[in-house]
């Protein structure tokens, strides 16, 4: 399973990370990655990660703003974000496999102050 941490209240402009814990297998595992949902919309991409290679993706909103990292040793997944916006705000989750992702955390909600 994975379970995120690190939402909570931003102003606009501001920076927040995110993490990922994962328990039951290891990152290197598969490409994982962070998506989000905003009220009303639908699930989208943001950012991935694959800790074998190194290889990363950014939706275009994130890219020059966000940073995805991971740490072995602790089994997790970061996100970076900064330069936050409003239209930022969502619930953000952790999933995997990325590109076809059939396990998801219950997620942490990022709200973003104008």
């Amino acid at each position: 399973e994975v379970v995120e941490s690190g939402g909570g209240s931003v102003p606009s402009g501001g920076s927040l990370t995110l993490s990922c814990v994962a328990s039951g297998f290891s990152i290197d595992e598969y490409v994982i990655g962070w998506f989000r949902q905003a009220p009303g919309k639908a699930r989208e991409r943001v950012s991935s990660i694959s800790t074998k290679d190194g290889g990363t993706w950014y939706e275009d909103f994130a890219k020059g703003r966000f940073t995805i990292s991971s740490d072995k040793a602790k089994n997790t997944v970061y996100l970076q974000m900064n330069s936050v916006k409003v239209e930022d705000a969502a619930v953000y989750y952790c999933g995997f496999p990325f590109w076809v992702p059939d396990y998801w955390g219950p997620g942490t909600e990022v709200l973003v102050s104008s």
